[in-house]
């Protein structure tokens, strides 16, 4: 199976993984603000020193694609690229909201007809949020959302919808419909929660352009928001 390096940085925390064969066996993680510039590149060069300690090849780099912050997304990004293009392997990218969703998926107090809704915080009452059912395929595609009491109004009147994240604390007073859930877990985007999501896209073969690829910037999103890479998730 592959082995492949598993990059996020598109929040405030920063973190790598390696994984192979559905195991995460290299794991770093700084929950320092603004870390990003100072401990990315120490963690990648560790993870890519675990790998050849092992005798074996790095097979891809899985990067968290957004959307998320400018800076975080940027350094990620431009690590990665640097990594396929010197040892010549692929490029994956992961929508971050999926890679939220995974660490929920593993909860046995949610029913599986429900909902999940990873929400990102933005400014003022704006969240940017992507709701999937329990296989992770996306019901409503990633889009910024100014929240009051009708937001998500359709999908509420149906089912069940699980909220979370770093946006979903401002949207408890707003959204009250008795099918709303507000999960107490942050749900905070890591490195080892993409590597379900990543080993399947090796398996399908979706891998990016490096040299056009662009993460999703939270101050961009809505006018380059790509479907393609979203609906895959």
């Amino acid at each position: 199976m592959a082995i492949i390096l598993h990059i996020e940085a598109s929040t405030d925390v920063c973190s790598v993984a390696l994984s192979e064969s559905g195991e995460v066996f290299f794991n770093k993680e700084s929950f320092e603000e603004r870390s990003h510039a100072t401990v990315l590149a120490p963690f990648v060069e560790e993870a890519l020193n675990e790998v050849q300690k092992r005798g074996e090849s790095l097979s891809a780099v899985a990067l968290s694609c957004g959307p998320g912050s400018y800076t975080g997304l940027r350094i990620a990004s431009s690590t990665a690229k640097g990594v396929c293009y010197g040892k010549n392997i692929p490029l994956i990218a992961i929508p971050t909201t999926a890679i939220m969703s995974v660490p929920v998926l593993f909860r046995d107090d949610i029913p599986d007809e429900a909902l999940l809704c990873p929400m990102i915080d933005a400014r003022r009452n704006e969240v940017y949020a992507t709701v999937y059912n329990r296989a992770l395929f996306p019901v409503m595609d990633t889009s910024a959302v100014v929240v009051n009491e009708d937001s998500f109004i359709e999908l509420l009147d149906k089912q069940q919808v699980c909220f979370f994240g770093n946006g979903a604390e401002k949207c408890k007073k707003l959204i009250t419909h008795p099918n709303a859930c507000f999960l107490d877990a942050h749900s905070s985007p890591l490195a080892k929660w993409m590597m379900p999501l990543a080993e399947r896209a090796w398996l399908d073969e979706r891998f990016e352009d490096i040299a056009y690829f662009e993460p999703f910037y939270l101050k961009n999103f809505i006018a380059t928001k790509p479907k393609e890479l979203l609906k895959n998730f």
